[in-house]
């Protein structure tokens, strides 16, 4: 027992001295006993733990390699969403958003903001959890929400520690930071590559996330990689310092890397001589940074300050200015993007800009073209906005080669060949085709088939893409000629599932005009404007012989929809796929337009809370059948509130502004005396 338990100690004591080293070569680059020696204390301990397996631990340095590839990474959860920043490009945006931060903190002008400067790094977002100071798990940041399970690789990169040291740590703590590879070991990686006749890779970022992404941790233990922490997520179990330096500090005492180029600045002129000082050394540090990342120090604030949807507000990434080269415009060209948006783009001779090559830039719109005086064979200079959108910045104009002409937006779609309108004071032309348009045919489906226009359950996006690559459907007419063989063939799909959406697509023959108007795709016409449109003409023959001065006269048309309207029903193409749907089964009956106002004309009405005597659907669909607008924000114009059960933030603003508030019980019973 006593020899078993002195084999204990001393696995024990080889693996904290291994942990330190580690943390002494590859966090603070400071290594304290020559790679010799360091090799021989590895071995000892591994010959140790192969006589004793049982002894065996997961976070022993010997185990950063070892486990069997996967077939496939599995999604994670994150408990606490990874949330991106906002951008600043410049000293305006810099003191723009410090503005907002005394605004929305109430502070007054001779009290300064203290903030955390940290070099934004060039990698992948990642998160790190440790229980019981053990790590535990490894994911990529995602889209926010759910991120990839990349443990297994995450424990090959040394300067990872797989136990935290020393004590005091919190039973559960994620940090976050960056993984990333040093511009010299991306190097060296590239001149093995072609050695070996493979291709290298682009940019360090690029050759981070293939090194994270790689099934077989033993190739991603290759790879020359580091993690630096800028922040914390899940905290349970224990407290952190109150401020965002103290925290990542801390962090270094339990052995994660830290960058040694952190500083605490005050005010935004703090933050920008450190943007100048840091933008001028870029080139010598031994890592990419596209930007530096600014946040207020102390917690506290952090905290009051709070998030947007996608953001905290109290931090923002101040971007270096874009990587700039000079190119040719092979010709310029139009593309229809899914929404109809006809959008003009160079065809570029390819240059290599900010670490990718460039073939193509949008223009984004013909404004844009004028603006540029771009034309078809020009000189132009190329950014990579934000390090990631090609853009075209000039002309250069004494490089103009003769016979060139000016760009015109074409009349048709080159697509589809339908009309393209550019409505007036609008910047993007469109391509009319909407339901015929093989560039938008995805987007029009899905749209008509959604709930609120013709609500067809169980067609949904991957099925309608597989339907229309498979050129089964062309148009929303075609969905009413499927078969069940057809159906039941498609992936995840059955004789079940296909006799289900077949009976859905038969129900939804029998449609309200609202509903049918709303479905065909309309530019600017959302839901409430078909029902406007319904119930002030009453049938889709008075809606299609309306001009524009005719469609105004309805409540909430402006001139820019009523020429969408207008332009809509004016191609042929548009009445040809209505005359289909109705041939094929869809019908609804017309509505009775008397030439008395609606009772409820003009007034402007919001539902908070939850409802129980009807859905909040149909409460909103009586309330438009009576002329009310249903909004979703409580301003000075709302006449009316309909409060439920767990109304907050509309019902209280409603008291403030003293608007007239119904509980359901009094909405039900003002639609039956108004309907009576």
């Amino acid at each position: 027992m006593s020899s078993e338990l002195s084999i204990t100690q001393l696995i024990s004591q080889l693996r904290e001295q291994l942990q330190q080293h580690n943390y002494q070569y590859y966090v603070l680059d400071n290594p304290t006993i020559p790679d010799a020696e360091y090799d021989r204390l590895f071995h000892q301990l591994k010959a140790l733990e192969q006589e004793h397996p049982e002894l065996i631990t997961g976070d022993s340095p010997t185990q950063r390699v070892g486990a069997q590839p996967l077939s496939a990474f599995s999604q994670v959860s994150h408990e606490m969403p990874m949330l991106s920043l906002d951008n600043a490009f410049s000293t305006e945006d810099m003191q723009a958003f410090e503005k907002r931060l005394y605004d929305r903190l109430k502070l007054v002008d001779d009290q300064v903001i203290e903030y955390a400067c940290e070099p934004k790094l060039d990698g992948i977002a990642v998160s790190l959890l440790y229980e019981d100071g053990v790590l535990v798990r490894g994911a990529t940041r995602g889209d926010g929400s759910t991120g990839e399970n990349i443990t297994l690789n995450v424990r090959t990169i040394p300067s990872i520690p797989l136990r935290l040291m020393g004590d005091g740590y919190p039973v559960r703590l994620e940090v976050r930071g960056e993984i990333y590879m040093p511009k010299q070991g991306f190097a060296k990686l590239n001149q093995i590559a072609e050695q070996h006749g493979d291709k290298p890779f682009v940019n360090p970022r690029n050759a981070s996330a293939g090194s994270l992404r790689q099934l077989d941790p033993k190739i991603t233990a290759s790879r020359p990689l580091e993690m630096c922490c800028y922040s914390v997520g899940i905290v349970e179990g224990g407290e952190l310092p109150h401020s965002h330096t103290d925290i990542l500090h801390k962090l270094a005492t339990w052995g994660l890397k830290i960058n040694a180029e952190m500083a605490v600045v005050k005010g935004s002129t703090g933050c920008m001589e450190y943007y100048a000082e840091l933008a001028e050394r870029r080139n010598e540090l031994a890592y990419e940074i596209d930007g530096i990342v600014f946040k207020v120090n102390d917690i506290g604030l952090q905290q009051r300050l709070g998030f947007v949807s996608r953001a905290p507000r109290w931090a923002i990434a101040h971007k270096f200015p874009a990587q700039e080269e000079i190119t040719r415009v092979r010709a310029i060209e139009f593309q229809v993007g899914r929404t109809g948006a006809v959008t003009p783009v160079a065809r570029l001779e390819p240059v290599f800009v900010g670490g990718v090559t460039v073939s193509n830039a949008t223009l984004h719109n013909m404004d844009e073209v004028e603006r540029l005086g771009v034309r078809s064979g020009d000189s132009v200079i190329i950014r990579r906005a934000g390090d990631v959108i090609p853009q075209v910045v000039s002309v250069v104009q004494e490089r103009r080669p003769e016979g060139t002409e000016p760009v015109q937006m074409p009349a048709t779609c080159p697509v589809c060949d339908s009309e393209v309108v550019r409505i007036e004071d609008e910047a993007v032309a469109r391509c009319s085709g909407g339901l015929s348009c093989a560039a938008q045919r995805k987007e029009a489906l899905k749209h008509y088939v959604s709930r609120k226009a013709m609500d067809i359950d169980g067609l949904g996006e991957k099925l309608i893409d597989a339907l229309v690559e498979r050129e089964l459907v062309h148009s929303p007419a075609e969905l009413y000629r499927l078969h069940h063989r057809q159906l039941a063939s498609m992936e995840r799909m059955g004789d079940k599932s296909a006799t289900k959406l077949l009976n859905s697509i038969e129900k939804s023959k029998a449609i309200e005009l609202a509903n049918f108007i709303y479905a065909l795709g309309i530019r600017e016409v959302g839901e409430a404007t078909a029902r406007t449109l319904a119930l002030h003409f009453g049938s889709l023959p008075a809606i299609r012989a309306a001009d524009e001065e005719a469609l105004q006269q309805a409540s909430d048309i402006g001139p820019i929809v009523a020429k969408y309207i207008v332009s809509f029903f004016h191609q042929q193409h548009n009445l040809e796929v209505i005359e289909a749907l109705i041939s094929a089964g869809v019908h609804w009956q017309d509505i009775e337009v008397s030439d008395q106002a609606l009772p409820l004309d003009g007034k402007t009405y919001v539902l908070t809370g939850t409802l129980e005597l009807m859905s909040r659907a149909e409460a909103k669909k009586q309330l438009q059948a009576l002329g009310a607008k249903v909004a979703g924000s409580v301003s000075k114009k709302t006449d009316c509130v309909v409060a439920g059960p767990g109304a907050g933030s509309k019902l209280q603003k409603a008291e403030e502004l003293e608007i007239p508030i119904l509980d359901e019980a009094a909405m039900i019973a003002l639609l039956e005396q108004l309907n009576s």
